[in-house]
C-alpha cells in the first residue's frame, strides 16, 4: 500500500478555537461556526496533503469534547453539528494511506478521546472503528484488545447489574471489519437487552450473510421500547436498497425512515433517493399515506409547480389560511386563476373556525385577494357565489367583520 507523508506539520487555526472549556455556556452559535471553519479547513489540506488532513482529523476530534464541555446543548443543534463532523471525518481518517504505526497512534489517541467525551460529543465515532482501522489485521488486533473487558460488562449485565464500557461499539464495529463475524452473533446472544449500536451489528451481519429478510427480522424482534420505528426503518430501507428491492424499500419503510420536519423536506428526500418515481406519482402516494389530513400537502404541491393538485388538496381538508393567502399572493399576476381558488379556499376554511390567531386583517386581506385574482381569470361571478357561501356561514363572525370592511 502506497504510504502517503506529510512533509511537515499544518498549522491548524482550529487548535487555538478549541480549546477546553473555550465556548460558554451561550455559545452554541459560536461553537457551530468554529466547527465549520474546521471542516472546510481539513478539507482544504486534503486536497493536496491527505496524511496532514488526517493528522488534523485526529487533533479536531481529540479537542472537540473538551471544548464543548461547557455549552448548552439543550436544542439539539450544537449536537448534530458534532456528529456531522464525525460523520465527515472518519471516512477521511480511515482512507489515508498512512503506515501501520501511524495509524496505530491516530487510533490509540481517537481511543483516548472517546474514554474522555464528556458530553458525549464523539461517541459515534465508534460506530467507524473498524473502517478507521483500514484493514482486517489491525482491526482484529482491536477486537482482542478490547473483547476482554467486553465479555466482563456482559457479564455483569447478564446478572442484572448495571455495566457500560465505552469500547462495546468499537469492539463490535472492529470484530465485523476482522469478518469474525460469528462472535459478533454470540457477543449479543449474551447480552439480554442490546442497546441500538450494538444490535445493529448483528443485523449487519444477517444482512453480509445475504440474509436481509431475517437481519430485518431481527432488529424487529430484539430492539427495545427505546429503539424508535424511524430507525428500524431506516435501516430496513437501506438493505433493501443495497440488494435492489427498491419497490418494497419504499412501499414498507421509505415514508417513516425519512420523515422530516416539513412534508416538503420530505418529498424532496424521497425524490432523491428514488428518482425513479415522478413527481406527481410520489405526492399522491405520499398523500394518500395521510388520508385524513390531505390539505398539509397543499404547499409542497405548489411548489412543484402542480397546480391542479395543489388546488384540489387545497379544497380536500383544513389547509392554513395564511398559506393558501401567501401563495395567492405570489400567483395573483402569474396564475389568477389559481390566485383565486386559494383565497376562496382560504375563506372557506375560515368560514368553518379553521386557522391560527385569524383576525380581520387576515379575512381582508383574503377577500381582496380573491376579487382581484376573480377579475384577472374573468371569473368573478363564481367567485362572488362562493365568496356569498361562506358569509353565509353561522359560525363565521369574523369572516363577515372582515369581508364587511373590505
Amino acid at each position: 500500500m502506497t504510504r502517503a507523508t506529510s512533509t511537515a506539520a499544518t498549522p491548524w487555526a482550529f487548535r487555538a478555537r478549541f480549546r477546553r472549556g473555550t465556548f460558554g455556556w451561550k455559545g452554541s452559535q459560536l461553537a457551530i461556526s468554529r466547527i465549520h471553519e474546521a471542516l472546510s479547513e481539513i478539507r482544504a489540506v486534503a486536497r493536496h496533503d491527505p496524511a496532514g488532513a488526517g493528522e488534523g482529523a485526529v487533533l479536531f476530534l481529540e479537542k472537540l469534547s473538551p471544548a464543548l464541555c461547557q455549552v448548552d446543548g439543550s436544542s439539539g443543534a450544537l449536537g448534530n453539528a458534532a456528529y456531522a463532523a464525525v460523520q465527515e471525518l472518519a471516512p477521511l481518517i480511515g482512507s489515508v494511506p498512512v503506515s501501520s504505526t501511524a495509524r496505530q497512534k491516530w487510533l490509540d489517541r481517537l481511543f483516548e478521546a472517546i474514554q474522555e467525551d464528556d458530553p458525549p460529543y464523539i461517541e459515534s465515532l465508534g460506530d467507524h472503528w473498524g473502517e478507521l482501522c483500514a484493514g482486517p489485521e489491525l482491526a482484529s488486533q482491536w477486537a482482542d484488545r478490547l473483547l476482554p473487558t467486553v465479555r466482563r460488562e456482559l457479564g455483569e449485565r447478564g446478572r442484572g447489574t448495571y455495566a457500560y464500557f465505552p469500547g462495546t461499539t468499537l469492539c463490535y464495529s472492529a470484530l465485523y471489519k476482522a469478518g469474525r463475524h460469528e462472535e459478533v452473533l454470540q457477543l449479543l446472544a449474551m447480552d439480554p437487552y442490546p442497546i441500538w449500536p450494538y444490535l445493529i451489528w448483528g443485523a449487519r451481519v444477517l444482512a453480509a450473510r445475504g440474509q436481509v429478510d431475517e437481519a430485518i427480522a431481527y432488529v424487529h424482534e430484539r430492539a427495545g421500547t427505546t429503539v424508535s420505528e424511524e430507525v428500524i426503518a431506516r435501516f430496513a430501507e437501506e438493505e433493501l436498497l443495497k440488494v435492489g428491492r427498491r419497490s418494497e424499500a419504499f412501499d414498507r419503510y421509505a415514508r417513516l425512515a425519512n420523515r422530516s420536519n416539513s412534508n416538503l423536506s420530505n418529498f424532496r428526500a424521497l425524490a432523491k433517493k428514488y428518482p425513479e418515481l415522478a413527481a406527481e406519482k410520489l405526492l399522491a402516494n405520499l398523500v394518500a399515506s395521510a388520508p385524513h389530513e390531505p390539505g398539509k400537502w397543499f404547499a409542497t404541491a405548489k411548489t412543484l409547480k402542480l397546480f391542479d393538485e395543489a388546488t384540489r388538496l387545497a379544497w380536500a381538508s383544513p389547509c392554513d389560511s395564511k398559506t393558501l393567502s401567501r401563495a395567492a399572493r405570489d400567483h395573483l399576476g402569474s396564475r389568477p386563476a389559481f390566485a383565486m381558488q386559494c383565497t376562496l379556499a382560504a375563506l372557506h376554511w375560515m368560514s368553518k373556525g379553521h386557522g391560527y390567531e385569524l383576525d380581520a386583517f387576515d379575512v381582508r386581506d383574503a377577500y381582496r385577494l380573491a376579487t382581484e385574482a376573480a377579475a384577472a381569470a374573468q371569473q368573478t361571478e363564481e367567485a362572488q357565489v362562493i365568496i356569498g357561501q361562506a358569509l353565509g356561514m353561522g359560525d363565521a363572525t369574523v369572516l363577515k367583520t372582515g369581508a364587511g370592511h373590505a
